[in-house]
């Protein structure tokens, strides 16, 4: 439990001007999960009794906690499930940065060491951009959570005006960008809001994010068997990308039991990562994690409504 009263660091006097002027806000873990591979997957229960989903993932340099920064998400792509009931609400900047400070106590517990954060949970970070940059501010605030934004990530599907907004910080925040599809006619279908910012328009605010921030983008690229992932999108992502300061991380699909779609077979990752390297273009397959766990974002508090709809 988060208690002013635990914050010893803090005088008897201030902590008592807390209790009676601030608020701490709520986050009580409702579910946890822990994979075979480390991975830990907890909901979270904000004060209104709406969750969200946090997930520590291991790496060897360090664990990462992903972060969701909405209560849902209205972006719509056909692939993801955290947008499956649609968006019911943004995050505060305490409520996410909850999320941080839980998953930080829960790693003290296992003496394991947070190395990384990433933005890349349930909602759309973009469209709740004064909170995620207000959050961002106390990451990298050396009195409060004290956290270089080098080591921190935020991913979007493409708002383009806030990306370029996000760039004028100048912050060395790594920008991941859901591309997921090699042409507009592809995007259009699975991701909605390419229709309002096709793929012209979001590579220019791209290379200017990287322009401004000194940072390359990392583009994400889910392979989905039978829709994305046929060499002639590896050859039109090349011819996209080839030039540009980025770097593409291929994702093999999570299956999610209410979308109809298949992971790609292994060879057609392979095939699909040797086309974009010998076109010049930087790119690493993401390493699977949390397979058992249904460690795909939106799974868990699916689940979990479904189950308490039904009692």
């Amino acid at each position: 439990m988060l208690e002013f009263d635990n914050m010893s660091n803090f005088s008897l006097q201030l902590r008592q001007k807390l209790r009676k002027h601030a608020t701490m806000g709520s986050a009580e873990p409702v579910l946890h999960q822990q994979s075979r591979d480390g991975t830990i997957k907890f909901l979270l229960a904000l004060s209104d009794q709406h969750t969200v989903e946090t997930v520590i993932l291991p790496y060897e340099i360090g664990d990462s906690v992903c972060l969701s920064t909405q209560v849902g998400c209205r972006m719509g792509c056909a692939f993801c499930a955290s947008g499956l009931p649609g968006l019911i609400r943004n995050l505060t900047s305490g409520e996410i940065a909850l999320q941080l400070l839980v998953a930080k106590r829960l790693l003290q517990e296992e003496n394991r060491k947070l190395k990384s954060m990433v933005l890349m949970g349930t909602g759309e970070p973009l469209d709740n951009f004064d909170a995620t940059v207000t959050f961002l501010e106390a990451v990298s605030d050396q009195e409060r959570l004290g956290m270089s934004l080098r080591h921190v990530t935020l991913s979007t599907c493409g708002l383009v005006p806030k990306i370029l907004e996000l760039a004028k910080t100048g912050w060395p925040l790594n920008l991941a960008v859901s591309l997921h599809a090699s042409n507009n006619e592809l995007r259009n279908r699975i991701m909605p809001i390419n229709k309002k910012y096709p793929l012209e328009k979001l590579l220019v605010a791209c290379d200017q994010y990287a322009s401004l921030t000194g940072r390359r983008v990392t583009y994400e690229y889910i392979l989905i068997d039978g829709l994305n992932d046929e060499p002639r999108f590896a050859k039109e992502l090349a011819g996209l990308l080839k030039g540009r300061l980025c770097h593409v991380n291929l994702i093999p699909f999570n299956a999610v039991s209410e979308l109809n779609f298949r992971p790609s077979p292994q060879e057609k990752v392979k095939l699909f990562k040797k086309i974009l390297t010998d076109a010049g273009v930087n790119v690493t397959v993401r390493r699977r994690l949390g397979d058992d766990i249904a460690a795909a974002c939106g799974q868990l508090r699916n689940k979990y409504r479904g189950e308490r709809n039904k009692g």
